[in-house]
Formats: C-alpha cells, structure tokens, sequence
C-alpha cells in the first residue's frame, strides 16, 4: 500500500514538471514578447451650465480620450448634494469620445443643484469636473396698476394700465381691462384687449350705459393666471339732448350779404359737431335750406350769410347738431337793401406844386349802397386817369380825404381824377389838368438811368448825384434764407411780398450788397480793402456810399439835425405820423422800408429808412445812416452785416 502511494506521489510530480514547462514555453513565446499594458484613465470636463429655469437647464461635455476603450455611455449627472455620481439623476447622450450637449429636466425652482458629465468604458466609469447653478424662482402673477378713466361720455370712456412685473413673472399673454357695475370686477364680466407683454397699454371701453356708475380694473394673465391693478370708479354721462343756443341779431347787411351768427350755451351732452346759420324766405328756416358752416363746438359764433337778393326779406335761425340731432335758436328777420350802384364823388383842386409833388384828394359823398372799400387819386399824362394808371390809396368809406401824389417829374403836364370803389365797381371824380415845377433837382447829365429793367429817377444834391429810388434788383428769397454768393444777385421783399419791393425797394445783407468782394461776407470784411468806389449791386458807374459821403449830403442839407426832415418824403403815404420835418425839399424822397433783422423777421416798415454805406468798422458789422419818423435827424449806428437794409446808389 505505501508502495503504491509513492508511485502515485512520484506520477503527481512528473505531471505537474511537465505542465511547468508548458507553461514556460507559452509565457516565453506569448508573455514575455507581448507583455499586458496597464489601464489608462478617460479624461473629460463639465461644460458651463446655461439657459436655467425655474425647471430646466443645460450642461454637457468634452471627453478627450476614452482611456484606450470604447466610450459606451456619457452625459451628465445632478443632485443637490456634491459630487453627484451615476447613481442620482442623470441623462444619456450617446457614445464615443467628443463634445456632447445634455438637457437637464424635471428640476425644482429656486434650488441649487451640483452636475458632474460622466463617461464609461468597459474598464471604469469617469467624471469630469463639478459645477454649480440654482434654478429660477416660481413664476408669479403679473403686478399692474390701473389708469384713472378719462374721455368719458354716455356710452364709452377710456382706461388702460403699466404692467410692472419683475423677474419672477412670465410672459403676459393677453393684457387690458375689465369691468362692471359691481366692485372687483375680473375678466368674466366686460372686458377688451389689449396686446400682450409689460408696459403701458390704452383700453377703450365700448357698450356702456349712460348715467351709470361703473367699476373697471386692469389685467394681465401669464402661465400662471390672472393679475388685477387697483381699482377705478367712474359715471357715464346723462342721457344726451338737442344742443340749446340763441340765434344773433342780424347785422352788417347789404344788397347781397348780412352777418349773424348764434351762442351755443349747452351741447345737449354732446359734442356739438356743426354749427352755423340758415336762411329761408320762408319762416322757420332749416339746414335744408341755404346755410352756413361755422365750426364747432360751443359758445358764440359768427356767420357770414352770401347769396341773397337784393329788397328781399329773409328768416334766419342759428343751428347746432350733435349725435342725436340738430336744434335751431330763435329766429330773426332781415331785408337786404336795395341794389347797389357806383359811389358818387367829387375832385378836389390839386394845390401844393413841387417839381416831383403835389396835393390832391375827394369827397365821396354817396357810396352807391355799397361800402367803399378804395378810395384816392390816379393820374397820367393822358385824359382820364384810372386806377391802372399810378393812384394813391387814402382809406375807405365816404367824405373827404387828401392825397399826396409823389414821384412826379419835373416841368410836366399831369391829368388828375379822384376815384373811389365799392362792390359794384370804382367810379371817378371830376378831371383836373395841372403841371409840376421844373426841377433844379435832376442831374444833368443823367436825368434817369434804366437798370436791370427799371427806370430810375437821379437827383442833384450840391456835388453829389443821386437815385432817388431805392435799389430794387435782383430775385427774391424768403426772409427765413440768408443770401448767398451764387452768382445770383438775391434780394429781400418786406413781410415776403414783392408789392412791397415795388413801392420801398429792396433789402440786402450786407455781403450781398459788396457784392462779396475780396472774400467779404455777412461775417468777415474784405482782404485786401479795395482802393476806390465799391460798385457792388450798384449799375456800372455807380457805387455803395461811404459813410463820410452821406456826410457830405448832410453839411449841403444844414447838418445831420435837419438833414434828415429834408430828405424825408412828406405826406402819410409811406411814413407813419408824425413824419416829423418832413419836407423833402431835397428831392432825396426817402421812404421808410423797413427792415429784415438777422433771425429772418421784417420790421420798421413805415417808420424807418435804413441804408446801408460800404464803410466797416468792424469785420462783422457796418455803418448805416437812419431816418425815423418822429424826427428829421439823419442818424447813424453799426448795424450787423446778416441784417437786410435799403440801398441808394451815387454816381462815381
């Protein structure tokens, strides 16, 4: 027995020598050729958490290598303590290595959480960096306030509200407000609507009652519901009526017009949207018939009635119409007057002859039953003068009136008529023929000169000659614009009308004037200063005065004191009373045209005569010389170049 338990002890042993070298062999061949290579960790990070809500949010990750195996799981996971791991919340977003974006749901609001990507390969499961967020608060109903309730009438007022919600509020999906005759009124009862989102809104209510009080309140529904703004209370307006008013007096009447009108003292608690007068041969007249249309609203109106016949008696009531109708005032009586014909005058004897001057005048002593809207003197160096012809403008209405017939010439025969106009047409006075003194006055050589179209008068005064008219060349430009250098000669009409520039002349800025000679404008002088006579808008052979050269008019005429009286045109045609001085015995006929100020505003028409000289004493300013019409000095001043003034040319 032993020998056999040795036997099978020494065949035990040569077994497990022989497996021992089998071994050997194979880890030779294999194992030690191709030894195992130990693990290798995968490497990822956690994105940046973004777009968080109350319940959502977003994350993910970038894994850089899967650790020498297949990445067969990844994305992130949660929890609201750190270091979350596989086992809490997390999500799945494919496989392999790379970037990947995982959504994160089903979060509660206003709590921090903790998120970790993750990635696992058949060897290990990995993690990437933590990050922290915290949800969003609840959302809450939207906070507002409601207007006051204004533009009230019977059946409509207007409300509206400011939606102010925080962060914590959702979108507002539908916005305006509710109401109803009870308090706390909510979107069951009346409502509008009004667009969605914060901010201020308008609502008109539509539908209401008259004479009825009512409760409304702003609202706004989010996601969550419904949010109210305060309360507001207002009442409808009574019941409207016809609008009450009288109809007044008649007065003003003619052959064919009258003036009345009325005074709306209640709207019937309605806008009253027409008003005005009929008129009927019959009684009772109404908006059927003829009418006028004065406007609306209440309170007093006036109406011109047109149209009628002449000797014809009228009805005439004032209306006023509103939503509900139209009511009439009392009614009033008028016949218009008989037909109308020429007025009837008479030619007073001219008297007062100078060589450029002389008085005339009228008497209207019937209107023709018509009013006289024109009257004067025309005259022309043939019979029978009209208004067509040059006429004077001596007021409206009948009696007597004089006339200053100005800028004659010398040594001529003139025929004279008064005339006077009214609707149907201008009748005339007798004719009267009379003559003008010869003129001492008149340069010799140059008696007139035509410039740019226009005849020109000159004047002699001592050495100096003279136009006797101011400067009118060039095209018009409104007072608002500045003139330019353009290569256009610009001028200014006063108050922007062209008669104006035909009776007083032009007005030119200063650089305008110079004609921007070496670099001169309305704001510098000029460089180099010129050596002689400064044409500028003058005709050639004329020149812009200097200063001393009115000077020189001035010692001829007595002085700056008297100079002014003597060249002031006389009379009230032009000049403003007092005229003071005036006698013009100069012939200069100086006429007062006003102004155009550097903010493009006209004024002194009729009152002062500004004209420019070409001296400078300073580069933004110039010299002018000044007649005013409650003396007869001829003044002077600085006056700022962008101001528009009168131009009297010298001969050079």
């Amino acid at each position: 027995m032993k020998t056999e338990l040795k036997i099978s002890f020494i065949i035990l042993i040569a077994i497990g020598f022989g497996l021992l070298l089998v071994f050997l062999t194979t880890c030779k061949k294999d194992c030690c050729n191709d030894p195992v290579t130990p693990p290798v960790p995968i490497a990822l990070t956690t994105d940046t958490v973004t777009d968080i809500t109350q319940t959502t949010a977003k994350s993910g990750g970038t894994i850089t290598s899967d650790g020498g195996d297949t990445i067969t799981a990844r994305g992130v996971c949660w929890s609201t303590a750190q270091s979350p791991t596989i086992a809490d919340s997390l999500t799945s977003d494919s496989i392999g290595i790379g970037n990947f974006t995982s959504s994160i749901t089903g979060l509660s609001a206003s709590t921090t959480y903790y998120v970790r990507a993750y990635a696992i390969n058949r060897v290990d499961t990995a993690y990437g960096n933590q990050r922290t967020f915290t949800t969003l608060a609840a959302t809450a109903l939207p906070v507002l306030t409601t207007d006051p309730v204004t533009n009230i009438t019977q059946t409509t007022a207007t409300c509206g509200g400011v939606i102010t919600s925080g962060k914590r509020a959702s979108v507002v999906t539908e916005r305006g407000v509710c109401w109803s005759t009870s308090p706390n009124p909510t979107t069951a009862n009346s409502k509008t609507s009004d667009g969605s989102g914060t901010g201020a809104f308008v609502s008109n209510m539509t539908g209401l009652n008259a004479n009825t009080t009512y409760f409304v309140r702003a609202y706004a529904t989010n996601n969550v519901g419904t949010g109210y703004g305060n309360e507001q209370t207002f009442s409808t307006l009574p019941p409207i009526n016809l609008p009450t008013l009288t109809t007044t007096s008649i007065t003003n009447i003619t052959q064919t017009t009258a003036v009345s009108g009325g005074n709306i003292t209640t709207d019937g608690g309605s806008p009253v949207t027409e008003r005005g007068v009929c008129w009927s041969t019959s009684p009772n007249p109404t908006t059927a018939n003829n009418k006028t249309s004065d406007g609306s609203g209440i309170g007093t109106f006036v109406s011109n009635l047109t149209g009628l016949t002449a000797n014809t008696t009228y009805y005439v009531r004032a209306y006023a119409t509103n939503t509900i109708g139209t009511g009439y005032g009392n009614e009033e009586v008028l016949t218009t007057l008989p037909n109308i014909t020429l007025p009837t005058l008479t030619t007073t004897n001219p008297s007062n002859f100078t060589q450029i001057t002389f008085t005339c005048g009228g008497d209207v002593t019937s209107d023709g039953g018509d009013p006289v809207t024109a009257r004067g003197v025309c005259w022309s160096t043939s019979s029978n003068p009209t208004v067509n012809d040059p006429h004077t403008s001596d007021g409206t209405g009948t009696g007597i009136f004089i006339s200053q017939v100005t800028n004659l010439l010398p040594n001529t025969s003139y025929y004279i008529r008064a005339y006077a106009t009214n609707s149907v047409g201008t009748a005339y006075g007798n004719e009267f023929g009379c003559a003008t003194v010869p003129n001492a006055f008149y340069c010799p050589e140059v008696p007139t000169i035509t410039y740019g179209g226009q005849v020109y008068n000159t004047v002699m005064i001592g050495s100096q000659c003279w136009m006797r008219e101011n400067l009118n060349i060039g095209t018009e430009i409104p007072g608002s614009l500045d003139q330019t250098d353009n290569g256009i000669m610009e001028k200014y009409c006063y108050d922007d009308l062209a008669s104006n520039c035909d009776v007083y002349g032009g007005l030119y800025q200063w650089g305008e004037m110079v004609q921007y000679l070496n670099g001169a404008s309305n704001t510098t002088t000029w460089n180099p200063p010129p050596t002689g006579n400064v044409q500028g808008i003058c005709p050639p052979g004329w020149h812009i005065p200097t200063y001393d050269e009115y000077d020189i008019l001035a010692d001829y005429l007595g002085g700056t004191s008297l100079a002014g009286g003597k060249m002031k045109e006389t009379g009230f045609t032009h000049w403003l009373a007092p005229n003071t001085d005036a006698t013009n015995e100069s012939g200069f006929t100086a006429l007062p045209g006003g102004s155009r100020n550097n903010n493009g505003f006209f004024g002194g028409l009729g009152t002062v005569a500004w004209f420019w000289t070409s001296t400078t004493p300073h580069p933004q300013s110039a010299w002018i010389r000044t007649l005013h019409f409650a003396n007869g000095v001829l003044d002077d001043g600085n006056q700022d170049k962008a101001e528009g003034e009168s131009i009297r040319c010298l001969k050079d």
